[in-house]
């Protein structure tokens, strides 16, 4: 995809610094947020087996239950254990055939799940063992490594704490 370059590029950061200076809060001056966190998310993939392998085998996510979808007859609805109380949910919908993955308004560009060392480099080896190509951290980045799973669903491996961004923290 083309980046800005020149004056366009310029245009757009000083649109983010304006954004910034408007928005952005100080912890002392921030208002606490009005929910209790990420329950789920719910991503869409096209085989319901094939995912499940693919995070329990492969990733080490622990698959907690598989029920069928409460709004679509036949359709599974089931869940991952990716730590800190959060769950990652998957749905298929038979019948349907769905487009590959597009990066576009709306679309998933990826999730970024937060890893000690220790375990990155595991799953860095497991990727490997299983012959699954990744980007990072041998381009630069040296705390992220990123995947697409079966679906296309985008996922970074960031060798970082919950909360915090490039060592700042975030969160009060």
């Amino acid at each position: 995809m083309p980046q800005p370059e020149g004056a366009e590029l310029e245009a757009v950061r000083a649109r983010r610094k304006d954004l910034r200076d408007r928005y952005l809060q100080a912890p002392a001056d921030r208002a606490p947020t009005t929910v209790q966190g990420v329950h789920h998310i719910a991503l869409i993939c096209k085989d319901v087996e094939e995912t499940i392998r693919f995070y329990q085998e492969v990733l080490g996510f622990p698959l907690v239950e598989l029920v069928e979808n409460r709004d679509y007859a036949g359709s599974s609805h089931f869940f991952f254990d990716i730590g800190a109380g959060n769950l990652l949910g998957f749905f298929d919908f038979p019948g349907h055939d769905h487009p590959a993955f597009s990066e576009t308004i709306g679309a998933v560009q990826h999730l970024a799940l937060s890893t000690s060392p220790e375990e990155f480099e595991k799953a860095k080896a497991r990727l490997d063992a299983a012959g699954i190509e990744y980007l990072g951290p041998d381009r630069g980045v040296d705390n992220s490594l990123y995947i697409r799973d079966p679906n296309g669903v985008g996922l970074e491996f960031y060798r970082e704490e919950l909360g915090r961004f490039e060592g700042e923290p975030l969160l009060g």
